[in-house]
């Protein structure tokens, strides 16, 4: 049995644990509604920019585009976003295990697939895996801006231009709420199934519709990628911040029980020390 001193040290090393933990979840509160916010703020601009692609693209029969023609399937890319850090429970790993489920089953071979890494995680274990990371993306800020992710986005589109590869997925966390993060797959290049929210709106193009497409698909894909990072980034806070919580309460959990035992184990020395007292008087008289 463990002695008193010992017990005590367990709880004093699980109260400055519970104390970190508690202070991680409220950072990770704070970080998860702004984040929230942010993604919530981007989504009327992709709306828009997916209104006007599509009334363009559609509503123009002049106008044509590589990447709203699909070709044969040679080699496919995979954007994964994941964190630079743990501590946010299962984020990364379900994130992870659904891309290489989705590998195993699509390709017989590491030729056929490229990936692009966003976060330290992703991008330790792909090329862990041994696989073919072409682009990678590190030290990604908690509030991102495009201007940090728009090099990467934008050679990522240029990639499927020159035919590095023949279509384009993007596997992260959405964003539900505080409680549910759902990990989602999302076509991205070719825009082939691109579509209107609203009814096609009429445009007068200058000079062309083509000339037109031609500045806004790379644009618009573009977006795409940085849309679903911000979306990513409000699960990975608030994946962090239930894990905290979690982690909080279990260390509580575990002061309570510990507290008890400390208590029962004193109570038997007193006990003790009573016991042998009790005898040793006895036996002086």
């Amino acid at each position: 049995m463990a002695s008193l001193r010992d017990i005590k040290n367990r709880i004093t090393s699980t109260k400055k644990t519970s104390q970190i933990t508690k202070a991680m979840q409220m950072v990770s509160a704070a970080k998860m509604t702004r984040a929230e916010m942010n993604a919530k703020a981007f989504v009327p601009y992709m709306e828009k920019i997916q209104d006007v692609t599509a009334s363009i693209a559609l509503g123009s029969s002049d106008a044509s585009h590589p990447m709203l023609v699909s070709r044969p399937v040679k080699k496919t890319g995979y954007v994964v976003i994941t964190s630079d850090r743990g501590l946010a429970g299962a984020y990364n790993s379900s994130i992870l295990r659904a891309v290489n489920q989705t590998i195993q089953k699509r390709h017989k071979s590491n030729d056929e697939f490229v990936i692009i890494a966003v976060g330290r995680t992703a991008l330790d274990f792909f090329k862990g895996k041994g696989m073919n990371v072409i682009l990678d993306i590190v030290g990604v800020a908690d509030q991102p801006s495009f201007a940090e992710i728009k090099d990467i986005a934008s050679k990522t589109v240029g990639m499927f231009s020159d035919e590095t590869f023949d279509e384009l997925f993007i596997y992260y966390s959405h964003y539900v709420s505080a409680i549910q993060q759902d990990v989602t797959s999302k076509k991205i290049l070719p825009l082939t199934d691109i579509s209107s929210s609203d009814k096609l709106a009429s445009y007068e193009f200058e000079p062309s519709a083509e000339e037109i497409l031609k500045v806004l698909l790379p644009q618009y894909a573009e977006s795409l990628i940085y849309g679903a990072l911000l979306d990513s980034k409000a699960s990975e806070h608030a994946s962090r911040m239930t894990a905290m919580k979690s982690a909080t309460d279990n260390a509580n959990d575990l002061i309570n029980s510990l507290s008890l035992s400390y208590n029962r184990a004193r109570q038997a020395a007193i006990t003790q020390e009573i016991t042998e007292i009790v005898g040793g008087a006895a036996a002086l008289e």
